[in-house]
């Protein structure tokens, strides 16, 4: 059974790899997410009394803290991950080189979350 739509009809709204409009709202709520995240951020380091490694560890040792700041480590992987995954789509041409910098890329974008997540953990929970 042929698809009786025109060429312009098949692709309309679609976007070019179907998947523009998640890609370009992940963005953007990641981006409010780091907003929102990053004012809490620079207002707890504002009210630390000294920036010793004591002060930081008790600081994360809240429960509010900790979960914060697991989601704005997150939040900064998973927007940088979705900023860099559209430069290469954008202006790497050779279809090999563009796979295996998105896979790269991605592999240290998780590689980084996770280390930054046991840090952070790990000072938490001392």
């Amino acid at each position: 059974m042929s698809d009786q739509r025109t060429p312009l009809a098949r692709v309309l709204g679609s976007g070019s790899a179907k998947d523009g409009t998640g890609h370009w709202w992940a963005q953007r709520l990641t981006s409010l997410g780091l907003l929102l995240l990053g004012l809490w951020f620079l207002a707890g380091l504002a009210q630390l009394a000294a920036f010793s490694y004591a002060d930081v560890q008790e600081w994360l040792a809240r429960p509010t803290s900790a979960v914060l700041m697991l989601l704005l480590v997150v939040s900064i992987a998973w927007h940088s991950d979705l900023g860099i995954q559209v430069v290469i789509e954008d202006y790497v041409q050779h279809p090999f080189l563009k796979v295996a910098s998105l896979i790269v890329v991605k592999f240290l974008h998780v590689f980084l979350a996770a280390a930054s997540i046991f840090a952070i953990l790990r000072i938490a929970f001392r």
